[in-house]
């Protein structure tokens, strides 16, 4: 039994519904009588018995229900123990970072973050999403900003960002496809596209190249995996002639004049950002961050 299998179950009999603990953890209302099925079969003992007007603990269940909370209380106290290392009266919030975020995503919720909680130290760490699920999963990360959004109950996850992508390609190039609106997506046929490796983002990189090989486009080789797509690389890339780089309007990377940013007719590429956090978590400070980062929708 996982410790967010006990937390689950310990909200279920406390909140007397699936509903409710639903909502304190978070999580779907289906996805949480899943994990309670499953916990039954895992003991093999019927925990809960389950009615019209909600559920309430067999005699069973108060017994797990008396040592889960032990269990619990006794796992808090050693996070407990172990943050106070951090430093006089800090705690440490593990925040994973991806390439390429807008430049006053995070400086507003942090100042707010700082504001709130002044013991709490941020400590930022650059990683791709697959490397942030992995440390989200193993309780290497607190929070992680992906660029897909995580599957499965074991993690929440929130919208933070929308970018409507463009495209980056050599000036003269740029002149002859740029329309009124921009450029047209099938209109880049015949041009490398300067990607990412897939194992930084499985499901983005799978989203693009549908795209791209629905426009006509070729999405080319898949790049060496280690090979980050850091804005020297684009840059370099395209300059070359015979290519195109995506990038979102509010880049931070100043452009070249021998280069142009356009963008694309009927925006069919939208790069999202979800923060994502352990479902089990019940610090303060990390669900401060969140509400502050959480996506409100266009202005």
């Amino acid at each position: 039994m996982e410790l967010r299998e006990m937390r689950a179950f310990v909200a279920v009999v406390e909140e007397g519904s699936l509903s409710g603990a639903a909502r304190r953890l978070h999580v779907s209302q289906p996805a949480l009588s899943q994990q309670m099925n499953g916990l039954e079969r895992q003991l093999g003992v019927q925990l809960l018995v389950r009615s019209s007007t909600g559920v309430q603990a067999t005699e069973a269940g108060a017994t797990l229900l008396t040592e889960a909370r032990a269990v619990l209380a006794r796992y808090d106290q050693a996070i407990a123990a172990v943050t106070r290392h951090t430093g006089p009266g800090e705690a440490r919030l593990r925040l994973g970072i991806p390439l390429e975020l807008p430049a006053d995503l995070l400086s507003g919720p942090l100042a707010d973050l700082t504001d709130a909680y002044p013991a709490t130290r941020v400590q930022a760490l650059h990683m791709s999403t697959a490397d942030q699920l992995a440390a989200l999963r193993a309780g290497d990360l607190d929070v992680g900003l992906l660029r897909e959004h995580p599957v499965g109950p074991d993690l929440d996850a929130v919208l933070v960002v929308e970018e409507r992508l463009g495209v980056l390609l050599a000036a003269d190039q740029a002149a002859k496809l740029v329309g009124p609106d921009g450029i047209r997506l099938n209109a880049l046929a015949g041009l490398a596209w300067v990607g990412f490796p897939r194992s930084g983002s499985p499901v983005w990189y799978d989203e693009i190249t549908a795209i791209l090989r629905s426009h006509g486009l070729d999405p080319g080789l898949t790049p060496p995996e280690g090979q980050g797509l850091i804005a020297p690389v684009k840059l370099a890339a395209v300059t070359a002639g015979g290519a195109f780089a995506l990038a979102p309007p509010n880049w931070q990377q100043p452009i070249p004049e021998s280069l142009a940013w356009a963008p694309l007719v009927g925006h069919p590429l939208v790069r999202r950002t979800w923060a994502a956090w352990p479902a089990s978590s019940r610090r303060r400070d990390l669900g401060h961050l969140i509400a502050a980062l959480e996506y409100q929708g266009p202005e």
